[in-house]
């Protein structure tokens, strides 16, 4: 453990600001799904994103060392990809476990049961 985590247990280090906004945690999500990538379209679909918004979030995503964008063409037509860097993935995976801690600690602080607090907040 390490001495942050034992002066500040709820401080949560390992959530990264920039993977923990709505739309880009669905992007994040929708590219550990599909390790070959997603072509833009498809993600704009399955993120409910305008061009514009899946832009933004991409270059932001890109920045940070997250994403990579390919750029080529299918017959005469451009084609974008979009997918995870090996960092990228692994840095998600990171997240996902301090967010999984993050829902065992607030469970076992409301005195809850983690099963049963997962099954109110994840749906399915």
């Amino acid at each position: 453990m390490k001495k942050t985590e034992a002066v500040a247990p709820f401080a949560y280090e390992g959530l990264e600001r920039v993977m923990h906004e709505k739309a880009r945690l669905g992007v994040l999500s929708s590219l550990i799904a599909h390790p070959k990538g997603l072509a833009f379209g498809d993600l704009k679909q399955l993120c409910n994103l305008s061009d514009g918004n899946l832009s933004r979030h991409l270059q932001v995503l890109q920045e940070a060392g997250l994403v990579e964008i390919i750029k080529s063409f299918e017959g005469n037509r451009p084609q974008t990809t979009c997918r995870l860097t090996r960092s990228g993935r692994r840095r998600f995976l990171d997240y996902l476990a301090v967010l999984e801690q993050l829902v065992r600690d607030a469970a076992e602080t409301a005195g809850e049961d983690f099963g049963h607090a997962r099954a109110r907040i994840v749906p399915g």
